[in-house]
């Protein structure tokens, strides 16, 4: 079936089968920065923005993505060069597998919370997982870049 939704601010149409996850559709387009990780929507690495808001790619239908505005990474280069520099900063950069799906969460949570303290980050983050940096690094990455923004 084909789809027509926004990716990055530009028009695109799709061919997608019925079953065909949005994580799938959108490499499949060239938008490599959606990783895949855990296929189940825990890890957190296949976060796009859908109309703002993070969510899994893995977990949902690309169809369901149709007439919607999707943003990766790729689309809001000046806003991940920011925040990557802050979380490079802190060691918080090691593989870099998970920070593209971070990096979107990070930046849905400053549209939606107004100063979030470290328990707030934490909890808007709490599906991003990292197998490298232990999370305190990316915490005080975080909390600087927040810092910076006001």
């Amino acid at each position: 079936m084909r789809i027509e939704l926004t990716v990055n601010g530009r028009a695109v149409q799709l061919e997608v089968e019925p079953q065909e996850m949005l994580v799938d559709a959108l490499r499949r387009t060239g938008f490599v920065s959606v990783k895949r990780g855990c296929d189940s929507a825990l890890c957190g690495v296949c976060t796009v923005l859908l109309d703002g808001r993070p969510v899994t790619s893995c977990a949902v239908p690309a169809a369901r993505a149709a007439g919607h505005e999707i943003t990766t990474v790729e689309g809001i280069p000046d806003e991940v060069r920011r925040l990557g520099e802050f979380l490079v900063a802190e060691g918080a950069d090691q593989c870099g597998f998970c920070s593209p799906g971070l990096v979107l969460t990070v930046l849905a949570m400053t549209a939606e919370l107004d100063h979030p303290d470290d328990e707030a980050v934490r909890h808007y983050l709490a599906g991003n997982l990292c197998r490298c940096s232990g999370y305190a690094g990316q915490l005080r990455g975080i909390r600087k870049y927040l810092e910076a923004r006001r």
